[in-house]
């Protein structure tokens, strides 16, 4: 049993020049899978359950080495579903009235997690949550995950790893945050995660691994 990376959920051009394929080539095709291969061959082919256990048992165990690949695993997973083609997506319905009773519009929202990703010193992940009831911008350095995190029910990340935005903005983190932010976040997911379900969104189950032939 092992994992398995994850298909994008777009095709490598949808996010078009906002994170090139490229981009999409490195950050999924190489450091997504790099994660993979490496949380498989720290469990072993006797390996069972989900990601989230993985996860989780690793932080108890004080196991770092598999905590930070299996947490980037689901980080990414949930990152990519962030995502979405540039045409103008707006929050709607609930989202869009949570968004302005406690940011004031979308654009203060936007502005406020671009600052929280901008500052954010070093490498991590900056995230819109629900916390108790209301949105709210925090951020996780290196591998840290909201699956360990109780009552922390993610709805939006941006990853701040430098590998994430080197490629199509160079050193420039603040222009990154702001065109991602901007242009190609998948607001119907996020409306989505509103539930207090956004964790087991991006869980995974172990897949059976076919026998290399002798």
């Amino acid at each position: 049993m092992a994992f398995q990376l994850i298909d994008l959920p777009f095709s490598r051009t949808t996010l078009g020049r906002f994170m090139s394929p490229e981009t999409l080539d490195f950050h999924h095709g190489r450091h997504h899978r790099a994660y993979v291969d490496k949380v498989n061959k720290a469990l072993g082919d006797d390996a069972r359950g989900s990601l989230g256990d993985v996860i989780r048992g690793a932080k108890e165990r004080g196991h770092t080495g598999l905590f930070n690949n299996a947490a980037q695993i689901w980080n990414h997973n949930f990152f990519w579903r962030c995502l979405a083609a540039p045409e103008g997506q707006r929050p709607l319905g609930k989202l869009a009235d949570m968004i302005a009773d406690e940011f004031g519009s979308i654009d203060q929202l936007l502005a406020k997690l671009k600052e929280e990703a901008v500052g954010h010193f070093s490498n991590g992940w900056a995230w819109l949550v629900l916390d108790r009831g209301k949105l709210a911008i925090t951020s996780l350095h290196d591998a840290d995950t909201p699956v360990v995190h109780d009552g922390m029910k993610p709805l939006l990340t941006l990853d701040v790893w430098e590998h994430a935005y080197y490629i199509d903005y160079r050193n420039e983190r603040p222009k990154f945050a702001e065109s991602v932010l901007g242009n190609i976040v998948n607001w119907e997911f996020v409306a989505q995660n509103l539930d207090g379900e956004g964790i087991g969104r991006a869980d995974q189950e172990m897949e059976a691994t076919e026998l290399a032939d002798a």
